[in-house]
């Protein structure tokens, strides 16, 4: 098996929080200079940035996913991973649909940049991205497998915006198979409050919001192979 070295959770200028120099491209060459493999592109409630980014990212030889990190009704996060960028796409659009229809406020949350090929501002998004959609979390996975992404609640030991924040317990229908923990080594303790995570793989990323603040290659998956094939793959052994 090969490790591949991976930050799986990273916000660009598209994202109202994130800032305006979080460019696909410059994310992309941070990356590499990190000596980074995998890089996941997961804006507020979008995918829209994630052709570019794929582009980009590729040319720097890393292994670029497609992704999102969707905002229930609940206002839970939950990470979206998908192989193919036209089932991003898709997804991209249903969740358009149903998102709350607040206009974005620049000044008090920040910009909302569409990048085009040259890594270039292409326009704004109007719509504010970080509101909640009104998608259930309960009903999140088995939607995610139409569109054959991967579900992924994010950062469960956050004080806010997290499974365990917002609804206090994992529910007893829940499906998922990996999560997302800021600092892994909290995984045991969690476990012993929520036993259903034992059932699951756990993922850690920076959930980088700045340049500066992207990991080091200090988490892997081990694959068959180095490839975007190979890393979800690896990734479906889990669900």
């Amino acid at each position: 098996m090969i490790p591949i070295s991976y930050d799986m959770h990273l916000h660009s200028c598209l994202s109202p929080c994130g800032d305006d120099d979080m460019t696909p491209g410059n994310i992309a060459g941070m990356a590499s200079l990190l000596g980074l493999d995998a890089v996941a592109l997961t804006d507020h409630n979008t995918a829209k940035n994630c052709p570019v980014f794929l582009d980009l990212a590729e040319q720097f030889g890393l292994i670029a996913i497609p992704g999102m990190e969707l905002t229930t009704a609940e206002e839970v996060h939950v990470l979206c991973y998908f192989e193919e960028l036209d089932d991003a796409l898709a997804f991209d659009k249903y969740v358009e649909e149903r998102i709350l229809p607040i206009p974005n406020n620049p000044q008090y949350f920040g910009n909302q940049i569409l990048i085009g090929e040259n890594d270039e501002p292409a326009g704004t998004f109007d719509t504010l991205l970080i509101s909640a959609t009104s998608i259930s979390f309960d009903e999140t996975y088995d939607l995610l497998k139409e569109y054959h992404g991967i579900m992924v609640p994010a950062h469960l030991d956050k004080s806010s915006t997290s499974l365990l924040s917002n609804l206090g317990m994992i529910p007893e229908n829940s499906k998922f198979r990996i999560a997302e923990l800021r600092h892994p080594e909290r995984y045991d303790e969690l476990k012993a409050l929520h036993p259903y995570l034992e059932k699951c793989h756990i993922l850690s990323s920076s959930d980088a919001h700045r340049l500066d603040a992207m990991n080091e290659p200090r988490n892997f998956i081990h694959a068959e192979e180095k490839s975007r094939k190979g890393l979800f793959s690896a990734l479906r052994k889990y669900e």
